[in-house]
């Protein structure tokens, strides 16, 4: 039994299906893992046991009657905190929010269930989803699975860690700047980025907004790539808005044999220097996927300077998030930009100019934006993926420096500014490209290590099916020794 800790929802899913194991009987497999391993973890952060219960003897009697609900039918889960989850609350690790407790369910959440899964729980998030650690007033720190003393990622940090300590089959999170691939990237699983707008983020706002956020998306986490395209044809698709007008139809991927990828190699950046110990993982992936016969250009550049698209991207991100903003922290953001000298480069300086942008100068960027992802897609023309870094380092240890400036990464023994790792994970994000972080391997401390794989603009299947034959040529996930 122990052995399904690890195993993929695919898998699961059709052992459910040939009656090999019951829905209910999994389910408490995963509960019992939970309760002796969260504790010291601290990723599970609500819980629905009962419900969970119910619903997976419901999943069982329906085999009993020949009915299969759908691709998920009787899967445990977890989701991020973020989603709403009917009577669960949904703090984002805001105490101002610990009791918003939603009475229907995050869309993300409704497509899970229709598809047949069971959530048992949602994990935890830093405050506001604003972090690239998990921690808060509210639940408290989540501990990376590989070594307590070092943070999961965040904002999905709780969800990585979860999936990466065998607690669920399947998780779902939320990225704009990287938060479903670098917890990914830190625990060593799997995670998509889908290209922005492809999967409805209603029901995942701290105040009930309606509108999607630009650049923010939601998705999928898992511990197979092959369970990341089940999951993204179970999750795509139009809003109650669009849907009477429109459907999903996805691409095939480019290519179903490794040999056959054109392959651009991006691991430089003056913005982000990476450290040795992951450069020699992409050394060893690069020279796998040579060997496999791909196309390789491992000096190719995105199509624009790393400068200006660093200050777009910030620009842009920091005006999507000025909805989350109160109105004293908003009016405190304005007093902020008024003060800024021309030449002010700093993260402060970057969070004010784009809470207070104006719409007139809004446009202006994403006209310069939306000229980028053209130019993104003749870069695809030449190129199937584009491989970078996630962030410049493993996981590091815990830092709660309330002074976000203050706060360093050590790169190559230098400590380097803590915001540096927004940069690999903007790439994607800026122009609504899909993303997938998929493991590369373990570090010589002992720390997994992973890699973004860049796709055009709507072809989410080519970048998961890269990740899936990626992992078949040189290892996917590992379980965490002190979980397996």
């Amino acid at each position: 039994m122990e052995e399904r800790a690890f195993a993929s929802a695919t898998r699961l899913a059709g052992e459910i299906r040939d009656r090999r194991i019951g829905c209910l009987e999994l389910l408490d497999f995963f509960i019992a893992r939970a309760e002796r391993y969260n504790p010291a973890l601290n990723a599970i952060v609500a819980w629905q046991v009962d419900q969970a219960r119910e619903r997976a003897r419901a999943a069982d009697a329906a085999l009993v009657r020949g009915e299969i609900w759908g691709p998920l039918h009787g899967v445990p889960m977890t989701v991020k905190e973020s989603f709403h989850v009917a009577g669960l609350p949904s703090t984002w690790g805001n105490p101002a929010f610990r009791n918003n407790i939603p009475a229907e369910n995050a869309v993300l959440v409704d497509r899970l269930l229709a598809a047949g899964a069971v959530i048992y729980g949602k994990t935890n998030v830093p405050l506001m989803l604003q972090d690239s650690q998990s921690y808060n007033e509210v639940y408290g720190t989540t501990n990376n699975p590989w070594d307590g003393a070092r943070g999961p990622g965040g904002s999905s940090g709780g969800e990585a860690a979860a999936l990466a300590a065998g607690l669920a089959a399947l998780g779902a999170g939320s990225d704009i700047a990287g938060s479903l691939r670098n917890p990914a990237h830190y625990c060593g699983i799997f995670a998509h980025k889908p290209t922005w707008g492809l999967v409805p983020t209603r029901g995942h706002s701290a105040g009930g907004l309606l509108a999607p956020t630009d650049i923010s998306v939601v998705g999928p986490m898992a511990r197979d790539a092959q369970d990341l395209d089940l999951a993204m044809r179970v999750l795509a698709g139009p809003d109650l808005l669009a849907a009477p007008a429109w459907r999903i139809e996805f691409p095939a991927p480019r290519h179903r044999r490794l040999g056959n990828y054109r392959v651009a190699v991006c691991l430089e950046s003056p913005l982000c220097e990476i450290d040795g110990s992951v450069v020699d993982l992409f050394d060893r992936a690069v020279t796998a996927l040579k060997k496999a016969g791909a196309m390789v250009e491992e000096t190719a550049r995105p199509p624009v300077d790393d400068a200006e698209h660093e200050r777009l991207f910030m620009l842009l991100l920091r005006a999507a998030t000025a909805s989350r903003l109160s109105e004293e922290d908003f009016a405190a953001q304005q007093v902020v930009a008024a003060s800024l000298s021309p030449d002010d480069n700093s993260s402060r300086a970057a969070v004010a100019r784009g809470a207070t942008l104006n719409h007139r100068a809004w446009g202006a960027a994403n006209e310069a934006r939306t000229r980028l992802r053209y130019a993104w897609r003749d870069f695809f023309g030449r190129f199937d993926v584009l491989l970078t870094p996630v962030a410049a380092t493993a996981a590091f240890e815990h830092d709660h420096n309330p002074d976000r400036d203050a706060r360093t990464v050590l790169v190559n023994g230098k400590p380097r500014p803590y915001h540096e790792q927004l940069f690999w994970a903007a790439l994607p994000s800026l122009s609504y490209l899909p993303a997938t972080a998929a493991p590369l391997g373990l570090t010589a401390a002992g720390l997994p290590v992973g890699c973004q794989i860049i796709g055009a603009e709507g072809e989410d299947p080519t970048t998961i099916e890269f990740a899936r034959l990626l992992a078949a040529e040189i290892g996917g996930f590992i379980p965490p020794p002190a979980y397996a």
